[in-house]
């Protein structure tokens, strides 16, 4: 078994944010030891890896609550809790396409970028140019 101190650890997360997540109920009940202290064991440990990984990819506070809720339901909502998880990985194929077309642009400007600076500077002199002075 765990303390909290070494999840937080281990997890690289911090013991508020846990007891934040227990308070919530997106973790199970936390077993405690005969001192009253948090005793996580591999249950609990597959939970906060799962939480933490979904938080990472963005889902939300809420999305999570609404899929433990489901989870703990246990009654006929494997179909509403998979439809969760593939709305999810539907956002996330979304966000990291315009991260590809983000980082393609990017990428366009550095291999230009001598030839992007110069056109920059060529349009501030047309710009500075008056055109009665023509």
């Amino acid at each position: 078994m765990t303390n909290i101190a070494q999840v937080s650890e281990k997890f690289d997360v911090t013991k508020e944010t846990l007891r934040y997540w227990e308070r919530l109920r997106l973790l199970p009940e936390i077993p405690r030891n005969e001192s009253g202290y948090r005793d996580y064991g591999e249950h609990e440990l597959n939970w906060i890896f799962f939480i933490q990984t979904m938080r990472k990819a963005g889902v939300s506070i809420e999305a999570l609550v609404e899929f433990v809720e489901l989870y703990r339901l246990k009654t006929n909502t494997r179909a509403a809790q998979k439809q969760l998880l593939v709305e999810q990985r539907d956002k996330l194929e979304q966000q990291k396409r315009e991260i590809e077309k983000t980082l393609n642009y990017l990428n366009y400007k550095l291999d230009n970028f001598e030839n992007h600076v110069l056109n920059y500077e060529i349009e501030k002199l047309h710009y500075k140019i008056d055109k009665k002075d023509q």
